[in-house]
């Protein structure tokens, strides 16, 4: 008789000396741990998933009771979803479902209702915050009933209002805004080549901080985006090129602090909004100039290929974000010409000085003088 396939490799059955049955996974190049759960139930195979897809050890378990919104919580940490996610972000994840688990861990997931999400939500300050429970709520329940966790059926948090929060984010910068910065903080200030990396390289504050002289070769400077994994290559600008004279050779890293110590990206954040205070831009922030530089980039006919390439995002969906918004200037213009009949190539304002963009013009003669 042929023996049965087993459905999860690497899986073997062990007594401990307790008498108990436990269940070890042991496969080469991969961490030994004992999975949680009943052979072959949801927290089984959600520990079985996380373990191949590489988990050094599975997530402490607590006294949670079945089926309540921290047990859930804990069979996602263990899942591989959670587990491939970069490292930046499952650090912020994990910061947003622990006070998830401090605020509602006690209620069982596959009772609560829509508008029982709505009340969780309020007990955030912002829109932005109240709209991340919902977003991690929603993705809980999505992840339990993909995995037939906790008896859920359906996900309550879907049909939950979202909070009107600002649809641009962080304030985008304007180029008169980065000129403003770079005239206030000089050549050879640490503020200023942090500004001119991040305008060249679109890099966000948790790569700006890892950049260095190994990230540059033959006069261009390359990474590998820490959150999508997708890699930047970029010629050197003057400007930078001028900043980039006063870093010693043997330094590491190009922004460092204290003695010598890297930045982590909270502190780097939080240094670049006091350098922008100082500028007289407390409204600004590296994020923002990030996406002000991308909006420069497609105000000058910059394409959505172009835009995802300098922000090293995988897909150009958040290009086309850019390029819509620059091209409505030039359309609206376009618009209004056809009305007043106008080209929008030619300037004849009538408008007062304190208005006017540009000095009037005499007009041109024709024929012989």
């Amino acid at each position: 008789m042929k023996r049965p396939r087993n459905p999860f490799p690497g899986v073997s059955r062990f007594t401990d000396r307790h008498g108990k049955v436990r269940w070890r996974f042991r496969v080469k190049s991969k961490a030994d741990l004992y999975l949680p759960g009943a052979y072959g139930s949801a927290e089984f195979r959600v520990a079985y998933e996380a373990a191949v897809a590489g988990a050094a050890q599975p997530v402490e378990r607590t006294n949670s009771t079945f089926g309540t919104v921290a047990w859930l919580i804990e069979n996602y940490l263990r899942s591989a979803k959670y587990l491939n996610l970069s490292e930046i972000r499952r650090k912020t994840i994990r910061r947003e479902l622990d006070w998830l688990r401090a605020e509602a861990g006690q209620y069982q997931a596959a009772r609560i209702e829509t508008r029982h999400v709505e009340a969780i939500m309020a007990r955030k300050a912002g829109p932005t915050a109240a709209n991340t429970v919902k977003k991690n709520m929603s993705m809980l329940f999505n992840f339990g009933i993909k995995h037939g966790l906790a008896d859920l059926k359906h996900n309550p948090a879907k049909y939950a209002d979202r909070r009107k929060e600002n649809p641009d984010g962080y304030h985008t910068w304007t180029a008169e805004e980065m000129d403003q910065f770079l005239a206030h903080h000089g050549t050879g200030t640490k503020a200023r080549l942090a500004a001119l990396l991040i305008m060249n390289t679109g890099a966000a504050r948790q790569d700006v901080i890892r950049l260095g002289w190994q990230n540059v070769r033959a006069g261009r400077i390359s990474y590998r985006r820490h959150k999508s994994e997708i890699g930047g290559d970029y010629e050197i600008l003057p400007e930078l090129a001028e900043e980039l004279r006063h870093v010693p050779a043997d330094r590491m890293l190009f922004l460092t602090h204290g003695a010598g110590r890297p930045y982590k990206p909270e502190t780097f954040g939080n240094w670049f909004k006091d350098q922008c205070k100082d500028a007289g831009l407390p409204h600004c922030s590296s994020h923002g100039l990030r996406k002000g530089q991308a909006t420069r980039i497609a105000e000058e006919g910059g394409t959505e290929l172009e835009v995802m390439s300098f922000l090293a995002h995988a897909t150009p969906k958040e290009g086309a974000t850019y390029t819509k918004k620059a091209g409505r200037g030039k359309l609206a213009d376009r618009g209004l010409s056809r009305v007043t009949g106008v080209k929008s190539e030619r300037v004849l304002s009538n408008l007062f000085d304190g208005l006017d963009i540009s000095a009037p013009q005499p007009p041109e003669k024709k024929g012989k003088s």
